[in-house]
């Protein structure tokens, strides 16, 4: 069984700890005392950041899809070329010196976009001084990936005027943390800490189906258990599954299904989930279902990101691979 002792020796930079306070830290942001801004008239809105910042735009994606704002996610260099002066560019980067965004910060002053940046400093923050932009300073929480509730919830708290997202959906999704923190943090360790199941079943490369609704929450998961655990993974939409990739279940295969289904999928994408869980089942294939909490879906993508992204800290501490560490980005980035 699992101890404190064991996460502590293995999380030798106490990632855990951090995801123990993310309903704290959530609540802490969205109520926070940043100056809050509203842009008025927007046709759309372009997110951009690399890694756990870029998941902030993955998110925002998913909680938008619901409303009149369309919204693009840009992880690269490069801005679409629709955007003009009535698009909203929200560029993020927890360090501030993510090569990729600070160029797609120069392309949007360039090309007369509204614009907001959210960091914790560095080359963006002295960037968006010298042009008088819009920028508000957020600390890191241990690594880009453990500040995402802190990242999340400010953006929240800063953009509430111009994002069509009800107050009340933010104060759920914190209260539904609030419940599954009690469930999976680590003074819980426990045969009752689904976080931590998860983590005991993986054995192998997973391979996320999620619905659309849910692709932000898949693919941050996807990150977790690469950066976290060193270990590869893979998405895929579970519709688009049912066109191509269920054949690849016709050779024998050691890769595990994760099933990340949401409370009220479309009725269709409920049938298919119950053709896959069939076929999967007569084919003797284990899978594992991931069930959305009830509530908006700003509420059931946090949650699961919670959920998830806790069990790759447990599976790194089971495989005594320290979770933080990141050698090769660190490569990466030590190259450009």
């Amino acid at each position: 069984m699992l101890d404190i002792a064991t996460i502590d020796k293995v999380d030798t930079q106490g990632m855990y700890k951090i995801y123990d306070k993310w309903p704290e830290i959530a609540r802490e942001s969205f109520e926070s005392k940043q100056e809050p801004i509203d842009f008025g008239r927007i046709d759309d809105i372009v997110f951009a950041g690399m890694g756990g910042s870029g998941a902030i735009g993955d998110i925002f994606s998913s909680i938008l899809s619901k409303t009149n704002i369309h919204v693009n996610v840009v992880k690269g260099y490069h801005l679409p070329q629709t955007v003009d002066s009535n698009t909203l560019v929200v560029v993020v980067s927890v360090s501030g010196n993510t090569i990729e965004s600070l160029s797609v910060l120069d392309s949007a002053y360039k090309m007369k976009s509204k614009i907001i940046v959210f960091s914790s400093g560095g080359r963006m923050l002295e960037y968006c001084i010298k042009n008088k932009i819009k920028h508000r300073i957020i600390p890191q929480h241990h690594s880009p990936r453990a500040s995402f509730t802190s990242y999340l919830y400010t953006v929240l708290n800063v953009l509430q005027s111009t994002l069509e997202i009800k107050k009340q959906d933010i104060f759920e999704s914190i209260k539904k943390m609030e419940e599954l923190n009690k469930k999976i943090n680590s003074s819980n360790l426990t045969d009752d800490n689904p976080s931590l199941n998860l983590a005991k079943w993986i054995n192998d490369i997973p391979i996320i189906y999620y619905p659309y609704g849910l692709q932000s929450a898949a693919i941050r998961f996807k990150n977790s258990l690469q950066e976290n655990i060193k270990m590869h993974a893979f998405t895929e939409d579970v519709i688009e599954t049912c066109h191509n990739g269920i054949v690849s279940w016709e050779r024998k295969s050691t890769i595990q299904p994760i099933l990340i289904e949401g409370q009220d999928d479309h009725i269709g994408t409920k049938e298919r989930w119950k053709i896959l869980k069939e076929f999967l089942q007569q084919n003797k294939i284990e899978y594992k279902e991931i069930m959305s909490v009830n509530g908006s879906i700003i509420s059931k993508v946090i949650n699961l990101i919670y959920l998830l992204d806790y069990s790759t800290i447990y599976k790194a501490v089971l495989d005594g691979i320290d979770p933080t560490p990141v050698k090769s980005i660190d490569y990466i980035k030590n190259r450009l």
